[in-house]
């Protein structure tokens, strides 16, 4: 069987899609990063970033310059192999994942009808660069960081699958850009799902921040007592790609919120056009939440963090779960089934 016109065709316009949604990814990545450490100094009184181009907007490139161009470092007692193999695995599920993010109606690489679980496939499989990271190393700190890591990730995933299926129950659909529809309405915001599922809402902003390892539950980089955690013997590219694979797992997460509560691409005031630049500006909105709790809350205690997860987070989000089950059976305004699976 040899390689057909249309086939070569299919490949290269999906190469085409893919590039048109991987490159503005990475260049957002450069001044997201940017807009987190200006959110971060304002909040210290602090400057930040402001050397490196205009207003330091090109600092991030110079980190990523400095980054590449330095040498990599492989610990002598280290598993080579998997010391190189754990942060391209980061990597590349960072931005597998976004293949099935619709950005505007139809705009979308593959619009698949089970889309939420592929994110929690790819979600779940991250864990996986950490711990073979941390293992790799051969150092106590990294394989620490490493245990807290999964430990911390495996729990958080638990209560977001809850948190999500009520959601999906409202929908009664898998795919993403269906959940977008099923939020359209003539009062513009007043049909989005994050006012009905609103307690969810926010344990779902939570939850995302343990997920990601996002500071105040950046457990396993711990400076005070775990140096740098799992990437504490990385340095240069792998560095690097750990870095780039992290951010993307927090926009993603930006993105997943934005298309399960706010609506997507859906705009907020009845009779203004739906389109991607409210998707853009609804992901910055939480985005910038993310940051500044990053800039605000004090460091949870490991204890705590697996405290408030499956003694709060599990029984809340399950309870929610069922709560929305008999909504919808009574036919609740705002809950009642919209779509089909």
């Amino acid at each position: 069987m040899g390689f057909t016109i249309d086939t070569l065709f299919f490949l290269a316009e999906l190469s085409l899609k893919a590039l048109l949604v991987v490159i503005p990814l990475f260049l957002s990545m450069a001044f997201l990063l940017y807009f987190d450490r200006k959110i971060w100094a304002a909040v210290q009184l602090r400057r930040g970033p402001n050397v490196v181009g205009a207003f330091g907007l090109l600092q991030s490139f110079a980190d990523f310059f400095k980054l590449v161009l330095k040498e990599i470092v492989i610990p002598a007692g280290s598993d080579r192999v998997i010391f190189i193999l754990a942060p391209l695995i980061t990597f590349v599920l960072g931005v597998v994942a976004w293949a099935v993010i619709p950005f505007n109606y139809g705009w979308v690489l593959a619009d698949i009808n089970v889309g939420i679980l592929y994110i929690f496939a790819i979600s779940s499989l991250e864990v996986y660069g950490v711990i073979m990271g941390g293992w790799a190393s051969n150092s106590k700190y990294a394989f620490l960081g490493a245990l807290r890591s999964a430990a911390q990730m495996i729990s958080y995933e638990v209560s977001i699958g809850l948190i999500i299926i009520g959601v999906l129950l409202s929908t009664g659909s898998l795919n993403l850009t269906k959940i977008v529809i099923a939020q359209k309405g003539d009062f513009g915001f007043l049909h989005w799902y994050f006012i009905p599922h609103f307690p969810m809402f926010l344990l779902f902003l939570i939850s995302a921040l343990a997920e990601t390892n996002r500071p105040p539950f950046d457990l396993p980089e711990a400076e005070p007592e775990l140096v740098a955690g799992f990437q504490v013997e990385y340095s240069s590219t792998p560095f690097l790609l750990f870095m780039i694979g992290e951010l993307m797992a927090v926009v993603l997460m930006c993105a997943l919120g934005t298309i399960l509560f706010l609506g997507g691409w859906l705009s907020p005031i009845p009779g203004v056009a739906d389109g991607i630049i409210w998707m853009i500006l609804k992901m910055l909105l939480i985005f910038f939440l993310f940051s500044m709790v990053k800039a605000v809350v004090p460091r949870y205690r490991y204890d705590q963090l697996m405290r408030i997860g499956w003694k709060f987070f599990l029984p809340a989000s399950l309870f929610w779960v069922v709560l929305v089950a008999t909504f919808i059976q009574l036919d609740v305004p705002g809950f009642s089934r919209i779509g089909g699976i």
